[in-house]
């Protein structure tokens, strides 16, 4: 049985999609498929009874009304919705750093909390082919585009401009205790980056090695969706584990935080459903559905850009590396292992070579951090090299 189609910009599509990827599961055990499917269509009517009370139907006709006075504006429709995605964006940003004085600090904020902010467009992105059935090789386009730019150029080029050093330099004179507690602070960053480097080694593995045989099924995504929900489990008793050490609590305007950051992914939403529906009619150019793995995995690193040029500025090197290096776990292996609930993927020609310039990016990064304690100036154009060649195999191979 499958779950009636809800409108495109329904308020409860998120929820709906849960429970479709509830359903996908099911079909999978021949034992449990009845029961499953009665269950969840039960609460797939009642979503929909409350989605259409009189409060929910106007706030959706509000935003039926919004969506339609912005496509009136013809060809700069696209620029609305594309300012829509980058403002959610910043929306969640900007309560990032309100959580950042609360408790996640450093690379588990980046870990944590900043990969959800940058890579909600990503998850997104998944769930909306994922639910019209569209291309799976899209979905792994988007995330190695995304992985691979931000292990590349994005890491590269504040490399190059600023430097991006994880380790203060040495000094010969007398230290003071601020500065011992400072050097201790980067330190611990350091291994704790270097422990999410080694996950990004590990997952972009498992995806080459289940994805070997050109597909990745339900099975196989079921691994890796199980896969990241460990690693975020373990970063979350992280969190509190500090947090109980330092005497410190996430504060009674929490609800408040998650609250915005929710109305910034709902409108994360409804931007990047808009303009997958447009971009997915255009048919001529390079601009076109033909590239939509592309065109979606490069606005989705824009947001991923923007901070690794506020962060360097602020001179949080160590946020910077995290923040790119924990938005990689939501495409690889998060996205992947959600489309594959949905449908078997299978992989794009050039699966293969993006996997070993990803895996040997980040086994560079591995080596300077652990030997260096920075980004040297000289590895990062060696990065910008390894994105051009990976565009050269992308576009033209």
């Amino acid at each position: 049985m499958s779950v009636p189609a809800a409108p495109p910009f329904q308020c409860f599509a998120s929820c709906n999609s849960l429970i479709a990827v509830a359903k996908a599961s099911a079909r999978h055990s021949a034992t449990t498929v009845e029961i499953w499917n009665r269950h969840l269509t039960t609460a797939s009517h009642w979503l929909d009874l409350l989605a259409h009370r009189r409060g929910f139907a106007k706030l959706c006709r509000v935003q039926q009304t919004l969506i339609h006075k912005l496509e009136s504006h013809g060809q700069f429709a696209p620029w609305w919705f594309l300012g829509i995605f980058l403002a959610a964006t910043f929306l969640m940003v900007w309560r990032l750093e309100v959580l950042s004085a609360k408790g996640f600090e450093g690379t588990v904020l980046g870990t944590l909390v900043m990969p959800y902010c940058t890579g909600m467009g990503n998850l997104i992105f998944t769930v909306i082919l994922g639910r019209s059935g569209g291309s799976g090789a899209d979905v792994m386009t988007n995330s190695l585009v995304n992985n691979v730019t931000n292990m590349t150029l994005v890491l590269g080029l504040p490399a190059i401009i600023w430097g991006i050093k994880i380790l203060p330099a040495k000094s010969s004179g007398p230290v003071k205790n601020r500065k011992k507690d400072s050097g201790k602070t980067r330190e611990l960053n350091r291994l704790s980056l270097m422990l999410t480097l080694l996950a990004v080694l590990f997952f972009t593995g498992a995806v080459w090695a289940l994805g070997r045989n050109g597909r990745i099924d339900f099975n196989e995504g079921l691994v890796l969706v199980g896969l990241f929900l460990f690693w975020q489990c373990f970063h979350m008793f992280d969190v509190l584990k500090n947090n109980v050490r330092q005497g410190k609590s996430l504060g009674w305007s929490l609800p408040l935080d998650l609250a915005l950051l929710a109305v910034g992914a709902y409108g994360i939403y409804v931007s990047t459903d808009w303009l997958v529906n447009w971009t997915s009619h255009i048919q001529t150019g390079f601009v076109s559905a033909k590239h939509l793995g592309w065109l979606s995995g490069w606005l989705m690193v824009l947001p991923n850009a923007l901070l690794a040029v506020y962060y360097s500025w602020r001179g949080q090197p160590e946020t910077v590396y995290a923040s790119q290096v924990g938005d990689s776990h939501v495409s690889i292996p998060l996205c992947i292992g959600v489309y594959a609930l949905y449908h078997t993927m299978a992989l794009p020609a050039f699966f293969q070579v993006s996997m070993l310039i990803l895996l040997g990016a980040t086994l560079v990064h591995l080596f300077c951090v652990m030997l260096f304690g920075q980004l040297p100036r000289v590895v990062g154009w060696v990065l910008l090299a390894a994105y051009g060649f990976f565009l050269y195999k992308g576009l033209a191979g």
